[in-house]
């Protein structure tokens, strides 16, 4: 009697394998937007939300997997900024100390992440909307010690012509170069957050998110852990910010200011606190909406200014019809498609 063949092992498909198709699809139209959309687009619409985005990439990282909804993000990007302006060159000759792009553009991420990691040694102590108070007690200190200090962060006025380094003789402030560079920013950020998320330290976060004592007697350090998200959090924020002080060309207290601090937490809500696009999706319904809805409401007759009021109202609705954001209403729609074309659950085959 012949023995039975062993079934052959199964090959798990390779990582590139398990991109889906339409991530492939909007890879490609991302890459070849140049060719399409204008350069006011390119850098105030794209770069605009890439920038965002991958500042509220850093708050959905502690609140969808550490389950910490920290405002201070905005104020993390802030900082880093203003150390551009003042290791680097600005306007402001006298308080700038023009040290070359290799030297200061670490230090700022440093002393960004830094400062992130002693606010999450405090919060983590923390929950809830204690965490959330507390944050924006810190963001809101901030604001009013950089308006008045003239010293170091030249008060009021700030910082202005804080410029990107010419690096390979190519001018990073251009509106094509600049996309590809907050592109490019944006989807490492991205990429980091997802490996995170799967490391042993990912995991751990999620259930640390999901039940601390038990993750404490399993002997995990959940203050640790906690702590170190916040620091991995400030180092995406940093560079955001980074890259918000270049586009802008300068930079003041308003830059992390209460309004841009709640900002962040909008566009973080909105696009979905459950997946790391979510941001993004957020960040380019925000700059939409800032960009756009001044003129529509001008041309009905009404002034521009209340653009604040139609993106108070998206944020409302949004929440109130799906918490998961807009991928949530998404994610529910799919759903019921789905179930309307499997004939087992009652739908048409």
């Amino acid at each position: 009697m012949a023995l039975a063949e062993k079934p052959a092992p199964a090959v798990e498909p390779m990582w590139i394998e398990r991109i889906p198709p339409a991530a492939w699809a909007l890879g490609f139209v991302l890459l070849i937007m140049p060719l399409i959309a204008g350069n006011f687009f390119l850098f105030q619409v794209f770069g605009w939300t890439f920038i965002l985005g991958t500042i509220a990439l850093s708050l959905m990282f502690l609140a969808g997997y550490g389950g910490m909804v920290s405002l201070v993000q905005m104020t993390v990007a802030g900082l880093a900024g203003y150390m551009v302006a003042i290791f680097g060159t600005s306007g402001v000759s006298a308080i700038s100390l023009g040290l070359p792009w290799f030297i200061y553009i670490p230090a700022a991420i440093a002393i960004a992440a830094l400062f992130a990691t002693l606010v999450g040694a405090l919060a983590v102590r923390t929950e809830g909307i204690y965490t959330i108070m507390i944050t924006l007690a810190i963001a809101s200190a901030f604001f009013y010690f950089t308006r008045q200090n003239h010293e170091i962060f030249n008060g009021y006025n700030g910082f202005n012509l804080v410029v990107p380094p010419e690096l390979f003789g190519i001018n990073w402030r251009q509106p094509v170069p600049f996309y590809y560079l907050s592109l490019g920013v944006a989807v490492l950020s991205y990429l980091a957050v997802v490996y995170v998320a799967r490391s042993p330290f990912g995991l751990a976060l999620q259930g640390i998110r999901d039940n601390p004592r038990r993750m404490a007697s399993l002997g995990f350090n959940v203050t640790a852990h906690r702590v170190l998200a916040y620091t991995f959090a400030g180092v995406i924020a940093a560079v955001g910010g980074i890259l918000l002080v270049w586009q802008n060309a300068q930079i003041s207290p308003g830059t992390a200011g209460i309004g841009p601090v709640i900002d962040i937490l909008v566009i973080a809500v909105v696009g979905g606190l459950k997946r790391p696009i979510g941001p993004f999706i957020g960040a380019l319904i925000y700059v939409l909406l800032r960009t756009f809805s001044p003129d529509v409401l001008l041309a009905l007759g009404l002034s521009g200014e209340r653009y604040q009021l139609l993106i108070g109202l998206g944020f409302l609705l949004v929440v109130y019809f799906s918490p998961d954001g807009v991928l949530g209403l998404w994610e529910r729609w799919s759903a019921r498609m789905a179930a309307r074309r499997d004939p087992l659950r009652g739908g048409r085959a």
